[in-house]
């Protein structure tokens, strides 16, 4: 078993289209968390449902909690921040697990609209994160774990980079300005810069594409 799940990671990590993938699984979830996290750690709170409602009784009993709120909130911010450094991009997969999955059964079990879809979706996008580093967590699963050679992942370019970095800071700018963070007029500079920064990672994903077409060719 052990040297089937080796052989399919390494398959896996082959792939451009999965690297990139989960690169952006790591952007996407800490944007998720990073804002809502603020808002928890301040104190706030995270909804302005009615408390007649079951899900504005909930979310005002655990407000009310204070020091677990805030916790929660942390702990959410920890996630976020591991996740965006790429050496401790594990650690954060690891820790946004059990956090999401814990989400995405109150949202189902309180019955959310349209909420459970979303929060699924993290959920598999933190899985998904899980399986790719699986070569640093199979110990969990074999031990002792034998160590597998892993093939070359494509750098990242700066240019793919740059794309990267204005993409994170106008998701921050919007979220942050839905939850209140900062100022509303950013938003939609804020979303000008994102699209720019779309480009500029499919540019650059193009561009290392025809780079490696070319390698192939002249290797061939």
């Amino acid at each position: 078993m052990e040297a089937f799940l080796d052989r399919l990671h390494a398959r896996a990590r082959e792939q451009f289209a999965l690297q990139r993938l989960a690169i952006l699984s790591r952007l996407l979830l800490a944007l998720a968390f990073v804002p809502t996290a603020l808002v928890k750690v301040q104190g706030l709170p995270f909804s302005a449902m009615s408390t007649e409602t079951p899900i504005g009784h909930f979310f005002d009993a655990m407000y009310r909690t204070g020091g677990y709120w805030r916790f929660l909130g942390l702990s959410q911010l920890v996630a976020g921040a591991l996740l965006l450094i790429p050496s401790t991009a594990t650690l954060g997969a690891v820790l946004f697990f059990p956090i999401i999955l814990n989400i995405f059964v109150i949202t189902v079990a309180l019955h959310f609209t349209g909420t459970p879809l979303i929060t699924g979706g993290m959920l598999l996008a933190a899985l998904f994160l899980l399986c790719w580093d699986y070569h640093r967590l199979k110990s969990v699963l074999f031990w002792p774990a034998e160590p597998r050679p892993l093939p070359a992942v494509v750098p990242v370019s700066r240019l793919e980079l740059a794309g990267y970095l204005l993409g994170t800071a106008a998701g921050l700018a919007v979220l942050g300005a839905i939850r209140g963070l900062v100022p509303s007029g950013l938003v939609v500079p804020a979303l000008g810069a994102g699209a720019v920064a779309g480009v500029v990672v499919l540019a650059a994903w193009v561009r290392t594409h025809r780079r490696r077409v070319s390698v192939g060719r002249v290797a061939g």
